[in-house]
């Protein structure tokens, strides 16, 4: 099978989305699938090396047929409808709610109304699309399950460690960076051994909050730092099915989030089982938080839950072969 993950007009940069569509396609291509990324621009994504083919077209000849072709981002939904037939059936993965590229009511027009099999990686998007009356199939990207475990060494910190996302706009809806930051803060003011800390793909963050800031790990780096975090926050307020958190569960560290529409963890963050379903709210974030930093047997059961309930998600792999399962049944139906 033979598939195209269409970024034109999108770009392929250091970012969650990127990442999620340079995995997909390497995981399709280790399973013996033909998959090819298509788009106008350089291949920025530094992260992780794509070892499928990567095709800059000068126009629409120079792409190869395939079995689908898979808008990825709202503006390249365009060019995938525009598409010849031969490059097989026009679907759309939906990964984020991108009110930032473009305002509700235009999503609205442009991409739920676009003749596209629509894809979303996560229920809140799903339920997200069914409020404007449009279905949707699941097929979620899987984690890195072989590259996180449970190393053992939290327990061994000598002071509880905090951990959070860095993203450089403090303020951003998605990451909400500003209230791990504010979290953080009235936890030092009482308890100035509380170790926080951080990683991200900007440069470490000015100010004296942070112990510890590790700038693009890798995986085996980001492994070991999961696995010293004793809470990882999670206050995300605009997200797809959000990577970071999942990561962590995997070493067996409990979240705390909100029950924001869109946090992007209704998958595996259960309130009192994996962790902290906070309300959508500073105050609530900060005092759930409060409440878990004392109660250690609380932490641990919530870790091993936690990581449990993301092994049920799948690898990579796995939820790669629902993909191509997808893609055949809808080729049988003459979608």
């Amino acid at each position: 099978m033979r598939i195209i993950f269409d970024l034109r007009n999108v770009g392929l940069g250091n970012n969650g989305g990127s990442s999620t569509i340079v995995n997909s396609a390497n995981a399709l291509r280790v399973l013996g699938y033909y998959p090819f990324i298509v788009s106008t621009t350089k291949n920025f994504h530094t992260w992780t090396e794509l070892t499928v083919p990567h095709i800059r077209p000068r126009t629409v000849d120079d792409i190869p047929d395939a079995d689908a072709i898979i808008a990825t981002g709202y503006k390249s939904v365009k060019a995938t409808i525009n598409a010849p037939k031969r490059l097989g059936i026009k679907m759309h993965w939906i990964r984020g709610w991108e009110t930032w590229q473009m305002h509700e009511r235009e999503i609205v027009e442009k991409v739920l109304k676009a003749p596209t099999v629509k894809i979303v990686n996560s229920n809140c998007l799903k339920d997200k699309l069914k409020s404007y009356g449009v279905d949707s199939h699941i097929i979620r990207p899987g984690y890195d399950v072989d590259n996180y475990d449970d190393l053992k060494i939290r327990q061994d910190n000598k002071n509880l460690i905090i951990g959070g996302l860095y993203n450089e706009n403090r303020s951003n809806q998605a990451k909400r960076t500003n209230w791990v930051w504010e979290t953080v803060y009235k936890l030092k003011t009482v308890n100035k051994d509380i170790g926080f800390w951080m990683f991200g793909d900007h440069k470490r963050p000015s100010g004296f909050l942070v112990d510890n800031y590790v700038r693009r790990p890798t995986l085996p780096e980001k492994n070991v730092f999961y696995n010293h975090i004793n809470i990882w926050l999670a206050p995300t307020g605009l997200e797809g099915l959000h990577i970071p958190p999942a990561e962590a569960m995997l070493t067996g560290c409990p979240v705390i989030g909100t029950n924001s529409q869109m946090s992007g963890m209704q998958e595996y963050l259960i309130n009192m089982k994996t962790g902290i379903v906070a309300e959508n709210n500073m105050d609530a974030f900060i005092n759930a938080t409060k409440e878990l930093i004392d109660k250690k047997d609380l932490q641990i059961k919530f870790g091993k839950n936690a990581r449990e309930e993301v092994l049920k998600i799948g690898s990579r792999h796995q939820n790669m072969e629902k993909l191509v399962q997808l893609i055949q049944r809808l080729k049988d139906e003459n979608i």
